[in-house]
């Protein structure tokens, strides 16, 4: 396959939702601010950036739901 990826599969509403979270968060959140201007930093195109940072936010809030915690602000 040649070209560019794209991100397909899955649910579409929730990926939309995910997406929208992360633009705020990158602006807003330091800890993921950082992680994306990293990724950027390394070569990452931006949005292949943003959906890596959108998977760190999953797997962190999947981590929040297991041990039953809230939101830790830095």
């Amino acid at each position: 396959m040649k070209g560019k990826r794209r991100i397909r599969g899955g649910r579409a509403p929730i990926r939309t939702v995910l997406y929208m979270a992360m633009l705020s968060s990158i602006q807003h959140n330091l800890v993921m601010k950082k992680f994306y201007e990293n990724l950027v930093a390394q070569g990452k195109h931006k949005k292949v950036a943003l959906t890596a940072c959108m998977r760190k936010m999953i797997t962190i809030l999947n981590t929040m739901v297991r041990n039953n915690t809230e939101w830790q602000t830095v």
